[in-house]
Order: structure tokens, then sequence, then C-alpha cells
């Protein structure tokens, strides 16, 4: 369909005819598309007796037609568990990782999001007190401090992460123990320091999370490997 027809659909009717190309086959449901005040960029979909509820952050109301219909490719194959075609899947990224957007999204999760910290005394470790070791040492004393945490749940998988909507550092409960020797949560603050000091840079579709810049300030970490090391033995 041309990019001017498109400019005069609904959005249900933008869902509906993506649903008939997917399933060409198959009564056309009901269909209902509303958009919700969701804490980020995510849309779900649900099939039930009733018809098709599509329910779409609304960040995306007033989005251009063709971005709602790359919307329903991706909603609608993962649906019917077929391939998102490409083409859709990187307009959609591309669009989200536009400058202004991004802003907007941070300014929601800010506003809507909730987020846990526990605060930096842990049981056993002081993320505050490692926090301001390490500044001195690897950013001259000049990086202010974020929210620092432990997070509720003492995964292997997720040892650390810094959300800037909320500007927080949080390090998982696993590393708050006697056990543990204190190279490997220096490291993964550090790590964490590091993606405070060095944002996330977007290219088009792209998300570059360790840019050239993190990799190498990270290089400047006393005892690297043997902090790596211990982390893969901790999580292993």
């Amino acid at each position: 369909m041309s990019q001017s027809a498109i400019l005069f659909e609904t959005p249900e009717e933008i869902f509906a005819r993506v649903f008939a190309e997917l399933k060409p086959r198959t009564a056309r449901p009901a269909i209902r598309v509303r958009f919700r005040k969701f804490a980020n960029a995510n849309s779900f979909v649900r099939w039930d007796d009733a018809g098709l509820d599509i329910r779409i952050t609304d960040v995306l109301e007033g989005a251009p037609a063709h971005l709602l219909e790359s919307l329903a490719y991706i909603l609608l194959s993962k649906l019917v568990r077929r391939p998102v075609p490409r083409l859709h899947a990187e307009r959609y990224r591309r669009y989200l990782n536009r400058k202004e957007m991004r802003r907007s999204l941070q300014l929601v999760k800010q506003a809507r999001g909730r987020k846990f910290v526990s605060g930096p005394k842990g049981s056993h470790y002081d993320l505050e007190q490692i926090f301001e070791d390490l500044n001195a040492r690897y950013f001259h004393g000049l990086m202010a401090r974020p929210l620092l945490g432990w997070s509720r749940n003492a995964s292997r998988v997720m040892l650390g992460h810094y959300d800037p909507s909320h500007n927080a550092i949080i390090l998982t409960r696993l590393l708050d123990s006697p056990a543990i020797p204190s190279l490997a949560v220096e490291y993964v603050l550090f790590h964490e320091m590091l993606h405070l000091r060095y944002p996330v840079e977007h290219r088009g579709i792209r998300r570059c999370v360790h840019t050239p810049e993190f990799k190498n300030a990270e290089k400047e970490f006393l005892h690297l490997k043997q902090a790596k090391d211990l982390l893969k033995r901790i999580c292993g």
C-alpha cells in the first residue's frame, strides 16, 4: 500500500490490514487499539474470543501512520509466530532511537516508573565508600555520586546496571557477602560508573553500549583480568 493511502487509515484499520496479510485464511477478528500510559516503550497484543486487543504506549500516540504499520507487523508477527519483517523492525528501532524520542521515553520513565533503591549500605559492603574510593582513584574525584543500592534478588546473570532515567547504580545482592572478595565488587561498581561516564550511543538502528572510549577506560582498572576471573567463578 502506498504511503499516502496509509495516512488516512485509523490504527484499527492498519492492524486489520496487517492481520489479513499475515493470516489470509482466517476471518478477521474484532480489533481494538488503545493507547495507554506505560512507563516504557512496550506495547502488547492479546487475541481471545473477544478479538484482538492492542495496547500501545501513549508515547506513540500521534506517531506517523507508517510507524504504527511497522509496530503492527512486529506485534502480529510475534503473535502468529512468524519472523518480523526486517524493514519494519529496523524502521521501528530507528524511530525509537531518535534523540527526541529517547528523551521523551526517559521523561516518561522518570515520571511513571518505580525504582527500588535499597541504599548503599549492605550487610557486608558499603557502596558509598567503594564509590568514593573508585571516584578518587579513577575519576579524579569529579564524578557526582548517583543513587546506589543493592538488588532485591541475588542475581547471577545481571551483576549490576546503571539506570540513567533514575540516575541509579544497582548491584546484585549476590556480591554483598564476606565470601566475595572486595575486588569483584569494586570492578562491577567501576564498570557501572563507566556507563555513567560514557553514555550509550545511538547510531541509526544501532545502540552502542560499550563504546571504544568505554573499553579503553575499562582497561585502566587495576587487576582487571583477576577481577573478571573472580566473577566467572562466582557466577559459574
